[in-house]
């Protein structure tokens, strides 16, 4: 910074001709002003104002070194110029990371709506199921669901996952349904294959592990939502995604009086950021605009 005032100070000196103008303009004392530039013209090992009782002038030195003077300045303030806009308004690139399930089934058909709304930030989403180092990959929000542990960030809880057991009225025609948990060792189960989610479990005051023997396991949310709508089995889906298939018909929820989970804790899904004390516009915006339209999945 002291090397950015010499800078300024040369400037000042240069465009209104004195250093006592320079000093009152800067409010500091005029041998401050000296001291710099004088520290300036040592650095550089060469004159550049010729110094008399009336006015100061530059060298031919002095005269180069003010050309490039000026537009250093010039871009530095260029610069804040730039970096305050990004903080006082949405714009720029926002890096976004989510499951591929929720990011599909919820937040893409939520996208055009929000670039409407804020046409000034570029979007970039990955979807995939690993977990992301958000200050490695540089990511804004990353969107998660089960347990967090991390506290060097912040979760905006988006909807609870509430999974229900549901098939096809065909499958169900075909295989009858069940009336308990024990009748689904008789069924065949779609069980989404991430490690920590593949067993199922009736959630009661003791959690009890449920028997499944015949299953089809798959790595994608979507994965079982195809296999489940052609009648390949029952399986636990959020209601997040199947609520469309409910309200038509084309899935039945079966056994509502049990509540099952393939995690032993019940689970929603988050918005993760890192904790900043200033917080961008584009990620502020994005975090209310998900909260606003991402319809309530608690019921």
């Amino acid at each position: 910074m002291s090397s950015l005032n010499r800078l300024l100070y040369f400037n000042c000196v240069v465009e209104k001709g004195s250093i006592s103008e320079a000093s009152r303009i800067f409010d500091v004392q005029p041998s401050s002003i000296s001291r710099q530039l004088a520290a300036l013209e040592q650095d550089l090992g060469v004159r550049l104002l010729n110094k008399t009782t009336r006015n100061t002038g530059l060298t031919e030195a002095g005269r180069k070194y003010y050309e490039f003077s000026q537009r250093i300045v010039s871009e530095f303030d260029e610069a804040k110029r730039a970096v305050n806009d990004l903080q006082e308004s949405p714009i720029g690139k926002l890096k976004i990371s989510m499951t591929v399930g929720f990011g599909e089934s919820v937040v893409l058909p939520l996208v055009p709506q929000f670039m409407l709304q804020y046409p000034n930030i570029d979007i970039d989403i990955e979807l995939t199921e690993r977990v992301v180092d958000l200050v490695e990959e540089n990511i804004d929000v990353a969107i998660r669901s089960g347990r967090l542990s991390d506290s060097s960030m912040i979760a905006k809880q988006l909807a609870f996952n509430n999974f229900m057991l549901c098939a096809t009225p065909r499958y169900l025609a075909n295989h009858g349904v069940p009336d308990n948990p024990d009748d689904l060792a008789q069924h065949t189960c779609i069980r989404y294959s991430y490690a920590r989610w593949q067993d199922w479990f009736l959630m009661a005051k003791k959690r009890t592990k449920l028997l499944i023997n015949n299953t089809i396991s798959v790595n994608s949310v979507n994965g079982q939502k195809q296999l489940l709508l052609n009648d390949a089995g029952l399986t636990l889906m959020p209601i997040w995604a199947i609520k469309d298939e409910l309200a038509n018909g084309s899935l039945v929820h079966v056994m509502q009086e049990y509540t099952l989970s393939p995690y032993e804790e019940l689970s929603a899904t988050y918005a993760l950021y890192l904790k900043r004390d200033m917080m961008s516009p584009k990620v502020r915006v994005f975090l209310d605009f998900l909260i606003e339209n991402i319809e309530d999945t608690s019921v």
